[in-house]
């Protein structure tokens, strides 16, 4: 018997019995289905994450406080960056044309009978130009601001909506923590980015943050979460992170390990790449497991169903079928439920990854790599699984089993 009359008649086989070969596929489906979907989600969650830093432009710097080792392992932020550094790199550092600032705080929001907890940032007007925001309605925080302690907020674009509906904000009165501040300015959309909504965020002074908000908790001057830094060009990146960090040494007077962290774009984006590849690496290898379930079925079937068709077996091998002739034809079964399984489970995956993309933020990949891998696996687990079966089946003593006829 050739291949292709063994082929045929497996095909029959199945077809005969479309209820228990459906079910036998299944755990095929589900893991080709969740390997695929897996592996896309993963990449666009990759591809998000580099589209939100180079939003930021090429440019950006952070500087942050604490060493890379307190980073890591404490919950709690060092206190190790003050407004007075920012000043020394805005003035010192030549590679670098604007410093930001920034304290970062959540509190309680109210207008009206109308509140929230989100939030607040307190910032200098160089704020719009390093990190690419733009202001929709009013103005943005300005020097005299700064100056005076002013009291004065501008809010995003959602939390505005939230707060205010349909009517204008400019020129209104919010309270954050219980302080009235005037709203003058709302800012353009934004998005979210690495998780956060920055579009419900609100911006103060710096110094009226400091002051009158959070207070001043470190005894070398105005306690800052961290410094954003815009540098001259992409090529003067480097140039600015060396100088920024020989600047901040000789200010801090360090002389072992840094009590800060200069990232720049690429180094955090290598970051949440590494991270986001470990995750998806992670998440397809879980969904790997049911394809190996899947096999697990696929040879639980074939056993038994090598069990029902004894007589067949012996009726074959008496008119002169070879032990060759059962074992491939079992094996072709085996293959073409694994492969079916695995088309199939292409089809599921492909339009998982597409209703994903349509009701989310993600843009998830079709990986062609990932769905090669997954159908090759998938066909070569069936392939495996079924060998033990296929075995069994070519061994069966034809006098043996005529004897149940």
């Amino acid at each position: 018997m050739n291949v292709i009359e063994s082929l045929k008649m497996a095909s029959a086989t199945l077809v005969t019995n479309k209820l228990r070969s459906s079910l036998t596929m299944l755990g095929i489906v589900i893991g080709n289905a969740s390997v695929i979907t897996m592996v896309g989600v993963g990449q666009g969650a990759q591809k998000l994450a580099a589209e939100q830093f180079e939003s930021l432009g090429p440019n950006v710097l952070f500087v942050v406080p604490g060493s890379q080792e307190e980073r890591r392992t404490s919950f709690n932020i060092p206190k190790t960056l003050v407004w007075e550094d920012a000043e020394a790199i805005a003035t010192q550092v030549p590679t670098v044309v604007e410093v930001a600032p920034q304290i970062n705080a959540n509190q309680l929001i109210t207008y009206r009978s109308r509140n929230t907890n989100k939030s607040v940032v307190g910032t200098t007007p160089e704020f719009l130009t390093v990190r690419s925001f733009d202001v929709a309605r009013g103005r943005f925080i300005n020097n005299i601001d700064l100056q005076r302690n002013n009291r004065v907020v501008v809010l995003g674009p959602e939390i505005a909506q939230r707060l205010f509906g349909q009517n204008d904000p400019v020129g209104k009165q919010i309270r954050i923590k219980n302080s009235a501040f005037e709203v003058i300015g709302v800012m353009a959309a934004k998005g979210s980015f690495l998780g956060t909504n920055q579009d419900e965020t609100v911006y103060i002074p710096l110094t009226t943050m400091a002051n009158q908000i959070v207070g001043r908790t470190s005894p070398y001057g105005t306690e800052v979460s961290f410094i954003s830094v815009s540098a001259l060009n992409e090529n003067s990146v480097r140039a600015a992170k060396f100088q920024i960090e020989n600047l901040l040494r000789l200010r801090h007077k360090i002389t072992d390990t840094d009590d800060f962290g200069v990232q720049t774009q690429k180094d955090i984006l290598n970051i949440v790449g590494t991270i986001t590849g470990a995750l998806t690496f992670l998440l397809a290898a879980i969904a790997g497991i049911s394809l190996i379930v899947g096999g697990i079925g696929v040879m639980n079937i074939m056993l038994v169903s090598v069990t029902e068709r004894t007589q067949e077996i012996g009726l074959r091998k008496a008119v002169g079928a070879k032990k060759q002739d059962i074992l491939v034809q079992f094996l072709i079964e085996a293959t073409i439920l694994s492969a079916m399984g695995g088309i199939v489970g292409t089809v599921i995956g492909i339009s998982a990854i597409l209703a994903v993309g349509a009701f989310s933020p993600l843009s998830p990949v079709i990986s062609p790599a990932a769905i090669i891998i997954a159908v090759s696996v998938s066909g070569g687990i069936g392939l495996f699984f079924g060998v033990f079966p296929a075995q069994r089946a070519a061994k069966l003593d034809p006098i043996v089993a005529l004897r149940s006829i």
